[in-house]
């Protein structure tokens, strides 16, 4: 059985304010840094095989304390980046809300493609081929992914089953771990959007 642990981001400063998407040099900030070193204590007791992570410098800065906690090297995968905003990146909220295009993505996820972007089941897709790769690669252990919110909210709505139109009803806060547990079977969600204890067991 291979455990995913699904990490979003810490907070940065255009958290809630701008849409960073693949824009180079967006860091945590002094509250993202908290996160991720309390993330790093919080996961220490965990065995964990390998460390995956999203190339963008806010994941980076998250991964980068759990992987000196637990001795482990970074390994960044493309694909579990973030969703490619193409024209939207670096918008800020208020003129994103002011477009037709925007509201429709956000009530049609599934059927609306971001003008010079990603469409979300792209995103889903990749997402889920790297999770099978790294499967792959450890079908015994437990694994560490540090990713995006929408990203890993996608992962979530295709190993339980959640149409992508309702993946915002799914919460996943800065520095929160979800779980999810592949054997033979299938696949167990174990926990969602967790920033304190990591519950881990079956049953």
């Amino acid at each position: 059985m291979t455990i995913f642990l699904l990490i979003r981001h810490g907070t940065t400063d255009m958290l809630g304010r701008i849409l960073a998407g693949w824009m180079p040099g967006v860091h945590l900030n002094e509250k993202g840094k908290r996160e991720a070193a309390e993330l790093a204590e919080r996961l220490a007791p965990l065995s964990l095989a390998a460390l995956y992570c999203s190339p963008l410098d806010r994941a980076l800065e998250t991964a980068a304390p759990l992987a000196s906690r637990k001795g482990l090297p970074v390994q960044v995968c493309e694909g579990v980046g973030e969703i490619r905003f193409g024209e939207w990146t670096g918008m800020d909220f208020p003129s994103l809300n002011a477009s037709s295009v925007w509201k429709r993505f956000n009530e049609f996820r599934s059927g609306t493609r971001i003008p010079g972007g990603e469409i979300i089941g792209e995103v889903q897709a990749r997402m889920v081929a790297e999770m099978e790769r790294i499967q792959g690669l450890h079908p015994d252990g437990m694994v560490a992914v540090v990713s995006h919110g929408d990203v890993i909210k996608a992962a979530i709505a295709y190993y339980v089953g959640i149409p992508l139109d309702l993946m915002r009803r799914i919460e996943i806060g800065p520095a929160s771990v979800s779980s999810i547990a592949i054997d033979a079977y299938g696949p167990v969600l174990l926990c969602v959007n967790h920033t304190e204890g990591i519950p881990l067991r079956r049953g």
